[in-house]
């Protein structure tokens, strides 16, 4: 055994015993699409005396940490993004609309000396010399009254709690203690209240929260003129009922915000999605990867049987790598964490069909010297096939948010656990079997002692698919209108995430036909819904922005159309976001082809980078195409698709353009057509068992993944199909083309 073989093997053993430790003592912390909960994005907004900067959104940021506390909220998880954006994880939480009012509330509690009534809003009645401005507020029963400014603020406030009087008729009510200037300042305000008669308005204090009057009571005929209420204690009483007099506690508790804040972003998932997206997931990534395997094993035998071996070993890495770092795993994660295996089997794949060209040469006679050799001769492909994925996956992890982003951060784990696992594990592991005596006398069993049918076929026919590469380069166009017709024609569907709105899903009792939910829904004041059925019992309603009491009607009028129904996710999006997210969108797309274009001309030639860009934009288009065509959403998961073929599609133009340039170098004099026909014909065998291997795990997504992952696994068969075909029969011919005009 050499030195490096055991330097491997230790490394092999040290990681895998890292990653089993880890993955059975550190819990991986699921996102809310896969437990169910509430997600809300809150923006602070300036006011005319306080910016909603950095150190704003912070203190607001601990004001919201405190009433979350106080609603008694399991694991909740609150932190910045950006300047001035707060999102809050509240897991369990089905009632979005209750915890986005108690969490948007600014509670500004102020204490004023009511100095009469008014008969309007306008009637501010124009105040006395040398005395605080007046407004006019609404008591309780609706009478206005005109206050003066306020005199005591809530930051006097010690503590607030929520009691029931069962000695007088009052029910529930909320004690306040004062402290330091807080008692002083109510025994002020009450003293000067206490100045005029009984009965009299201005006898009265009023309660405001957020300049509402939540109370209004008299002052006691026992106190005294300008004596006041002494004791620093008061109770705010207003017939509340339990919850209310709990939640405004809380809200004195916690404290002002200082800022107000708008809710952007708001997604609620029921428990019940959460488990059949894991379910459904998990059924997805076992037969996906079963299928995988039981290929690699009939392609490369023993060597195929290893690779298995290690991509068992990648799964529990990239596991590991996971809960270590604290990482959420979402739904889009979830499907990230499987496509990865592909990556995985690609780097394998590329080995071995070099391996077995070491070995067809003669110049590496036996099956261990071949291994070393293809190893050798794939690393380059393989780690800058890689790098364009991670690149892809540094996009979504930047650029995007919510579970796209949990789908970057999973892909490039994935990413870069599958080239420790091909790279370490499944080179420690075939060196060392190659090395044995039994398996050098039977070379075939190692599934690398032959070329392959498709490598066989290819070398007895010898096609030149790259005679007229002009041809290639027509029919490329010609898919390329068609696609983008759809786009003109259909034009594109915009989910809410790009547009703004709200989503709610249900399941429902009984079958419902969308055509009468739509008139129904139209009836009830929402002509512009937009309902969308999948399975006989799932429903899906699409509008403009609506309120929480809007969206309760919506959930009504649908529950009594059939009968009854559970809301499976609730997600509402601000159209200043909106925007926002599709200006990003544009921007990561921008970006990741400009990305690849400077690695590719950094790794390779300009000629080649450009040709590789211009082959990616034309699977975008396509892939976008046929969307628009078939009237799927493009939302922030087709993005994550999108941005994922980029990435996967530039691998197969990156290791044909490998191959260019290693045949260029040791046969320089060569014409160009026919150096990059050969090395198309060589790694053709990769290219097919990759997309293969590939294609087993995207269907079992789409077939067994459910609902959520339809669409995002559909947009990634779509771009395997249209990717393999280009890197080969666009990206190829248009560097032909490219290389006779330079």
């Amino acid at each position: 055994m050499t030195r490096a073989l055991r330097i491997r093997g230790l490394l092999a053993l040290a990681a895998l015993a890292l990653s089993l430790y880890a993955a059975l003592t550190v819990p991986v912390h699921l996102g809310l699409d896969l437990r169910g909960g509430t997600q809300i994005v809150l923006e602070t907004r300036p006011t005319a005396t306080a910016d909603a900067d950095s150190d704003a959104t912070d203190r607001t940021l601990e004001v919201l940490r405190g009433r979350i506390d106080a609603l008694g909220v399991a694991e909740p998880t609150l932190a910045r993004s950006g300047d001035n954006r707060i999102v809050v994880e509240l897991p369990g939480v089905q009632d979005p609309a209750k915890a986005a009012d108690v969490l948007g509330r600014t509670a500004q509690l102020t204490f004023h000396h009511v100095v009469g009534t008014a008969t309007s809003a306008d009637d501010t009645a124009k105040p006395l010399p040398k005395r605080p401005r007046q407004e006019v507020l609404a008591d309780e029963s609706g009478r206005l009254l005109r206050l003066e400014a306020s005199s005591l603020t809530g930051k006097g406030v010690k503590e607030a709690a929520a009691r029931f009087d069962q000695r007088s008729a009052a029910g529930w009510q909320v004690a306040v203690d004062f402290e330091g200037s807080g008692r002083d300042g109510w025994a002020r305000l009450t003293g000067q209240a206490a100045c005029h008669p009984a009965g009299d308005p201005s006898r009265r204090v009023a309660i405001v929260l957020d300049n509402k009057i939540i109370s209004s009571p008299q002052v006691d005929p026992s106190v005294g003129c300008g004596s006041g209420i002494s004791g620093g204690t008061t109770q705010i009483t207003g017939s509340f009922t339990a919850g209310e007099a709990k939640e405004l506690a809380l809200l004195i508790n916690g404290g002002a915000l200082p800022v107000p804040v708008e809710t952007v972003e708001q997604r609620t998932v029921g428990p019940t999605l959460g488990a059949q997206a894991i379910t459904a997931s998990v059924w997805a990534a076992a037969a996906g990867t079963t299928l995988t395997a039981l290929f690699i094993i009939v392609i490369y035998r023993l060597m195929g049987a290893l690779a298995t071996m290690a991509l068992a070993c990648y799964g529990l890495v990239s596991y590991a790598a996971l809960a270590a770092l604290g990482a959420t795993l979402t739904l889009p994660g979830l499907a990230g964490f499987v496509l990865a295996i592909g990556m995985a089997v690609d780097a394998n794949v590329l080995v071995f069909e070099r391996a077995r060209e070491e070995y067809a040469s003669r110049n590496r006679p036996s099956p261990r010297s071949s291994l070393t050799a293809g190893f050798r001769g794939a690393f380059s492909a393989i780690a800058d096939s890689n790098v364009t994925t991670l690149i892809a996956a540094g996009l979504l992890f930047f650029l995007a948010s919510g579970p796209v982003r949990g789908f970057g951060v999973t892909l490039g784990i994935g990413v870069l656990a599958s080239m420790f696992s091909a790279l370490v594990i499944t080179r420690a592991l075939a060196e060392y079997a190659a090395s044995r005596r039994w398996l050098r006398r039977r070379p075939r069993l190692t599934g690398i002692a032959h070329t392959g049918a498709v490598r066989d076929r290819l070398t007895r026919t010898n096609p030149h698919l790259m005679r007229s590469p002009r041809r290639w380069l027509a029919a490329s166009a010609t898919v390329l209108v068609l696609a983008a017709s759809g786009i003109a024609v259909r034009g594109l569907d915009f989910g809410i995430e790009f547009t703004g709105g709200r989503l709610i899903e249900y399941t429902t009792a009984t079958p419902v036909d969308p055509d009468r939910a739509r008139t129904v829904l139209a009836d009830a004041g929402f002509p512009r819904a937009v309902v969308q059925t999948s399975g006989d019992t799932r429903l899906t309603v699409r509008t403009d922005q609506l309120t929480n009491a809007q969206a309760a009607t919506v959930t009504q009028t649908i529950g009594t159309l059939a009968g009854d129904a559970d809301k499976l996710r609730d997600e509402a999006i601000g159209p200043s976001l909106g925007k926002e997210l599709r200006q990003g969108a544009l921007i990561a797309l921008a970006v990741a082809l400009g990305a690849q274009l400077l690695y590719l001309a950094a790794r390779f030639r300009w000629l080649f980078g450009t040709s590789a860009v211009a082959a990616l934009a034309h699977d975008v288009v396509i892939l976008t195409g046929i969307f628009a065509w078939l009237g799927k959403p493009i939302d922030g998961v087709f993005l994550a698709a999108l941005l994922t073929v980029i990435g996967y599609s530039v691998n197969d133009s990156v290791v044909v353009f490998d191959r260019i340039r290693d045949l260029s170098r040791r046969d320089p004099k060569a014409p160009f057509a026919a150096v990059a026909n050969r090395a198309l014909l060589q790694t053709l065998p990769r290219t097919i068992n990759t997309g293969m291997g590939a294609a087993f795990i995207l269907t079992a997504l789409a077939v067994l993944g459910g609902d959520s992952l339809t669409d995002f696994a559909l947009a990634l068969l779509i771009g395997l199909a249209v990717g393999t075909y280009s890197s080969m029969f666009t990206a190829t011919p248009l560097a032909i083309e490219l290389h006779k005009r330079t």
